[in-house]
């Protein structure tokens, strides 16, 4: 992530307050990049116009998943121990948060058992 759009999402996120260092540090060297991709920001030009304010999107809807649930699963799957792994891992989801760390585990070499409601 370059940092003219990590500062722009972090002064979005926090509407202008002051970021501890430390959490902006771990924004950017969290090891999702390696399975999510940088979406672009694009105004909403609609809900800027109607609101009389400047409306940004973060386009989460362009990962891999379709969704930012993508992020939490890797970051966590992840930091796991081997011996944490050994089992694999569980989700019951019936939505975004399973497709997330199935691709996770998927990229992590990492057995998935995925429970979907009926």
């Amino acid at each position: 992530m370059d940092g003219d759009n990590a500062k722009l999402i972090i002064d979005i996120c926090f509407l202008g307050k002051t970021m501890p260092h430390s959490i902006i540090k771990k924004i950017l060297q969290a090891n999702v990049y390696d399975v999510a991709v940088e979406t672009p920001l694009t105004r909403a030009k609609q809900l800027s116009n109607r609101f009389g304010n400047e409306i940004i999107l973060k386009r989460e809807d362009l990962q891999p998943v379709f969704s930012f649930k993508i992020r939490g699963a890797y970051n966590k799957i992840s930091q796991l121990s081997p011996a944490q792994l050994a089992n694999g891992v569980i989700a019951a989801s019936a939505g975004n948060h399973a497709q997330g760390l199935a691709l996770a585990a998927q990229k992590l070499g990492v057995k998935a058992t995925i429970v979907m409601p009926a």
